[in-house]
């Protein structure tokens, strides 16, 4: 049996395991069990603290994990990044009071609190810094306020902790997280179990990203709405009844699809619709 690791818990988890049967796996937890398996695809799936399941992975005790970008390079485990999973998107980032003057830049003899050290004392080398490093598990923008640290280092998704607290963000982003797959090495993919399970999860993050465009439109502007709608390698195109006519169909990215819809509309296209995509390979 595959042995995968998902996230018992947090921002991650309910994601991961919607991620994961959509793909066709049995995942479901009917409370806090540690361990399913699905013995019709043959993965045992491990329920675990998404700051371990990386440390797992590395050691090979587990062939693949979902966890945070973040979380697996605080951990310092040597991981291959098989798959980006384009949910549970945050930033890391220094962050100090609104009236405070610190920045990146002069960090030098702060106190910095952090749930992330690794990642803290990366930056800091990198920086050439020599600041305090106070790790903490958890709420670390109130420290300031109780005079624990000067600084903080976190997760930042939509800023309103921080906002809440009378902090505000200072400097570049230190690193861009989202909700990764993740296994020991390469040599994990020559599993068949293995390629099957990332192709299946590949098809419905692209297909979380794409529609299905169609719409008439007049032969004669066949080349001009092919421009708008190129698809992947090309639309599919069909004759209609109308003498003149042609129906098109063509994947598009989803965010890009409210412009789409007017440029056809522009061009005289008739019967545009838009449809979702449950999943797909290309």
């Amino acid at each position: 049996m595959l042995q995968i690791a998902l996230p018992n818990k947090g921002t991650l988890a309910e994601d991961s395991m919607r991620l994961v049967q959509e793909a066709g796996y049995k995942c479901r937890r009917m409370g806090k069990e540690l361990m399913i398996s699905d013995v019709e695809n043959g993965i045992d799936f491990f329920f675990l603290r998404p700051k371990d399941i990386a440390v797992y992975v590395r050691k090979g005790i587990l062939a693949l994990g979902l966890t945070g970008r973040d979380l697996v390079m605080d951990s310092g485990a040597h991981l291959v990044e098989i798959l980006p999973l384009h949910f549970g998107k945050s930033r890391f980032c220094y962050a100090v009071p609104e009236d405070s003057p610190i920045t990146p830049e002069s960090l030098q003899g702060c106190r910095i609190a952090t749930s992330y050290a690794t990642l803290v004392a990366r930056d800091l080398a990198a920086r050439g810094v020599d600041a305090e490093i106070i790790q903490l598990d958890g709420a670390v923008e109130i420290s300031i306020r109780l005079g624990v640290s000067d600084v903080i280092a976190d997760v930042v998704q939509t800023g309103k902790t921080l906002k809440d607290a009378g902090l505000k963000i200072v400097g570049g982003t230190i690193l861009e997280s989202e909700a990764v797959l993740v296994g020991r090495d390469e040599a994990v993919l020559e599993n068949p179990l293995v390629k099957t399970f990332v192709e299946r999860l590949r098809g419905i993050v692209v297909a979380r990203d794409y529609v299905i465009v169609e719409y008439d439109v007049e032969e004669r502007l066949l080349d001009e709405a092919c421009r708008i709608t190129p698809g992947i390698e090309s639309p599919t195109v069909s004759p209609l009844s109308k003498k003149g006519w042609v129906a098109v169909k063509a994947m598009a990215k989803k965010k890009e699809v409210n412009a789409i819809m007017d440029a056809l509309t522009a061009i005289g296209a008739r019967g545009i619709m838009v449809m979702d995509i449950r999943t797909c390979r290309i």
